[in-house]
């Protein structure tokens, strides 16, 4: 069964990781999938993915954090697509390390590409979606909700994350919008792949369902709130987690 029949979808960062998995499983469902590359090196993947799923499914070259390039993507992919019904605001990145060692660099470049992006997306998207309706989701962590030592920037983006999210669902919900966080918890990725196994295993220790997620997991979870399924949840918070700090 397709849920997403006939839906058009925009994720950012689905080159990789999490964000490959929802372009794979919403094109799975019967949506044409935009999805969104940053950098150069990045370009081959992503047009091969685009190639293997079909001709439903296109890859743009595009930095989130940036206002006019957000502004420009969604234009072109209406322009391309039709229309925008789901926008999923996955991009994202870390710059780990302990407060008194945090640089305002890497401050900022989280905050650029974690919060700011999401503004941004969300922004230029609901200009189309104010006559359709839709399903914003924006990816958010359980880092988000409990903290991490050694990860205040990433934190603080992904709690920013969660707040604006709930503003947005109240703001649209009479238009027809919704607007959803999805937080991860611990998902098996290329970065999880290259951990050292005491690590890997300190994670699975805290984890009560004893698995790492997967991309798969979150994905289905974003199938779900993006369907006409999850069509009156709005303004929530939905952990993947694995009982984690729950």
């Amino acid at each position: 069964m397709k849920l997403l029949e006939g839906k058009v979808a925009l994720i950012t960062g689905g080159s990789r990781g999490i964000g490959e998995a929802l372009v794979r499983k919403f094109a799975e469902h019967g949506a044409s999938v935009a999805f969104t590359y940053v950098s150069p090196s990045s370009k081959g993947r992503a047009d091969k993915l685009a190639a293997e799923l079909g001709e439903n499914v296109k890859a743009y070259q595009s930095d989130a954090g940036n206002y006019a390039q957000a502004e420009n993507l969604v234009g072109q992919v209406v322009k391309d697509l039709g229309k925008l019904d789901i926008l999923i605001n996955n991009a994202g990145i870390t710059r780990d390390t302990l407060m008194l060692r945090m640089t305002e660099q890497q401050w900022d470049e989280v905050i650029q590409t974690n919060l700011k992006s999401v503004f941004n997306l969300t922004k230029h998207a609901l200009k189309p979606m104010i006559r359709t309706g839709g399903s914003i989701i924006n990816m958010s962590s359980v880092v988000g909700v409990f903290g991490q030592a050694g990860q205040a920037n990433y934190a603080a983006s992904k709690a920013g994350i969660i707040g604006f999210s709930k503003s947005i669902a109240k703001e649209y919900g009479s238009r027809g919008i919704r607007c959803n966080a999805v937080a991860p918890g611990f998902i098996a990725t290329e970065m999880t792949d290259a951990l050292d196994e005491k690590t890997k295993e300190n994670y699975l220790n805290s984890i009560p369902m004893k698995r790492l997620g997967t991309g798969d997991d979150v994905a289905n979870t974003c199938v779900f709130l993006a369907s006409e399924m999850g069509g009156y949840i709005s303004g929530q918070v939905i952990s993947v987690c694995g009982a984690l700090n729950c």
